[in-house]
Parts: structure tokens; C-alpha cells; sequence
């Protein structure tokens, strides 16, 4: 991207111009803006010895990196409220959580109902933590708890044993035609430290993150691999898990379906169980097929052919009754397809 720009860069539908409407504290917004502006300039590598490990950032402009520009106005602001930030300090965990999702959930679909932005960048808010992942014995406690429980809790807001802003405001925002890309203040604010557990990377590198990601979202594609014509048409399925909100359902799977050009959809599967021989999440017979299924639909779909390979990836270990299945309904979907 250096040398030659984004892979559709002599596309048409390349966005030249990328309106981001910014949403956050008022505190943060002028700082994000001035970052951005910074960034129109190249950044210096973090290490000249290291060139292609920690490459230099080449600006975002019309004339180099990406070749876009990125457009904001106060038009395309929208300020969370003094009121609504002191809410979320008041409470803790789940409650803060919430709070905090309502709050810019609020913000952002009165943004996006006025359809001015491409992508809409949000400026997370400093005084909200994260409910963390519990591991071990605690987890298992914990599980044995809400499972021994005769009713509803009267406590906090349900939330998974794993919750944080970023994965709850997204889904509550789904339905938006407009993607969300979320900013910590120590991304753009040197005088910032990252939370705990978090390390920051040089400037060039977080630049480069944050520009190539508001580009994808604004429709473009920053880079591809390259394609021997030789090759075999590929869908590249991955498989993951992650516990409901309400908790009616332990673990529930999606499907995220790409070819080799990196275009991908997503499949909402099943319920998945947690085996008690390895404790990882894992599909039944009749629900693997169907996800599998419905991935090679919407491969054909979007594609108008049939892949000839399928690589099928999940975040737990597969069992050899899986292998089998899934090698069983790879064939019979060919065959039906052919006939």
C-alpha cells in the first residue's frame, strides 16, 4: 500500500471520500479530530532497522496511502452527554455496562438515521470497565451457580461471564447500514496510558490499524493475496462460539464465510453444548449440517458457483465424528448441486 496504494485503488467503487461521523465525550472529540488530522502526514517508523515489522505510516490523503480522505464535521458529531458519563461512573459491572451501551446506542442510531456518514467512529468512554473473564474454578463455580439458581436474579443486568463495550454496543447496533469502528483515547492521546493488561503500539502502527480499518468499512479493499488462476476455487469457513446475552442459550455459533479474495458474509448457526470430555462448546449432528449448509448457500449465492475446496476452521478441537460428518456433507452437497 506504500508503493502502490490500496488493491482497488483503479476501482470505481474505491471510496475516494470517507464521511465519518464521530460519536463520544466532548473531551475527546476535539483530540480524535486533531489526531486525524495529524495523520494526513506521514509518521515516522518506530524503528528504521526493522522496516517491514514496524513500517512507516505514509499519510491519508488524496495523493498517498490509501488514497482517500476522511471527512468529519460537527454536523457529523454527536456529544455524550456530561449527565449520561456520570451515570456510567455511579454504577459498576453489568450496570455500567448497560448504562453505557444505551447511552451511545442512543447517539449513534440518531447519527446514522441521517444517513450523511459512511462509518461512524466512537470514542469509548474512559470511566467504563469491562466485566472481566472469570478462569478455572472460578468459572466452573460460577457456571454450577446460575445453574443451581431456582429463578431470575434480583441483582445486576445478565450478562455473560465475559462482557465488555465493544462486542454489546456492536450488537445492539446491528441493524445500522452504517459500520462502527471503537477508539480508546490512549490510541490517539500519547499522554494517555492503555489500560491494564493492554500495551500501546508505536504511532505508525496504530495509524495504519485505524485507517485500513475505517477504509474496509467504508467499502473499500485496502489489500487482497494473490490469486494463481491455477488455483482452486476456496470458502473459508470459521466456526465460533459466544454465550447469549439473555442466557437462555449456553453458546451459540456463527459462521463467518470468505473466498480467497478475502469477501466474507456471515451464517447464524445453532445451539452449541459444552461437552463434559473436553469442556468446549461444540454443534450437534443435525445443527453442524445445517450450518454447513447454509454456508455453501450463501458461497453460491454470492459467487454463482460451487467452491471446489472447503476449509473449515472453529475455535474448538473437532471429534472424529465431526470430521466425518462435515467430510460427508461437503460430498453430498456437491452431488446434489451437480445434478
Amino acid at each position: 500500500m506504500i508503493n502502490y496504494g490500496p488493491a482497488d485503488l483503479g476501482s470505481e467503487e474505491a471510496p475516494r471520500v470517507i464521511r465519518v461521523g464521530l460519536v463520544g465525550p466532548a473531551d475527546q472529540l476535539d483530540g480524535i479530530r486533531t489526531w486525524l488530522e495529524r495523520c494526513r502526514e506521514p509518521i515516522a517508523a518506530k524503528d528504521d532497522r526493522y522496516p517491514h515489522l514496524f513500517p512507516g505510516f505514509p499519510g491519508c490523503d488524496i495523493d498517498c496511502g490509501l488514497h482517500t480522505t476522511l471527512v468529519f464535521s460537527d454536523r457529523n458529531t454527536r456529544t455524550i452527554s456530561d449527565r449520561a458519563l456520570r451515570a456510567i461512573s455511579s454504577t459498576t459491572g453489568a450496570q455500567s455496562l448497560t448504562t453505557a451501551v444505551e447511552a451511545y446506542a442512543d447517539e449513534i442510531r440518531a447519527l446514522a438515521d441521517e444517513n450523511r456518514v459512511d462509518v461512524l467512529l466512537v470514542a469509548r468512554p474512559e470511566q467504563l470497565t469491562d466485566t472481566r473473564r472469570k478462569t478455572g474454578r472460578q468459572s466452573r463455580s460460577a457456571a454450577a451457580a446460575a445453574t443451581a439458581s431456582d429463578g431470575p436474579s434480583t441483582h445486576a443486568p445478565a450478562m455473560p461471564r465475559f462482557a465488555n463495550f465493544h462486542d454489546l454496543l456492536k450488537a445492539q447496533l446491528l441493524h445500522l447500514r452504517q459500520p462502527i469502528q471503537i477508539i480508546r483515547r490512549s490510541t490517539w492521546d500519547e499522554a494517555t496510558p492503555p489500560s491494564a493488561g493492554r500495551s500501546r503500539q508505536d504511532e505508525a502502527t496504530r495509524a495504519w490499524n485505524l485507517h485500513v480499518a475505517l477504509y474496509y468499512k467504508a467499502g473499500g479493499v485496502p489489500w487482497r493475496l494473490p490469486r494463481n488462476p491455477t488455483d482452486l476455487t476456496s470458502c473459508y469457513i470459521g466456526v465460533a462460539f459466544y454465550n447469549s446475552g439473555d442466557r437462555n442459550t449456553l453458546d451459540t455459533s456463527v459462521a463467518q464465510v470468505f473466498n480467497e479474495r478475502g469477501d466474507g458474509v456471515i451464517v447464524r448457526g445453532g445451539p452449541a453444548r459444552v461437552s463434559r470430555e473436553d469442556r468446549q462448546p461444540h454443534l450437534a449432528e443435525d445443527d453442524a449440517h445445517g450450518l454447513l449448509l447454509r454456508a455453501l448457500d450463501a458461497y453460491r449465492l454470492e459467487h454463482r458457483t460451487m467452491p471446489a475446496r472447503v476449509l473449515l476452521h472453529k475455535t474448538s478441537s473437532f471429534t472424529a465424528p465431526r470430521l466425518q460428518d462435515s467430510r460427508q456433507q461437503q460430498t453430498n452437497e456437491r452431488s446434489m448441486k451437480s445434478t
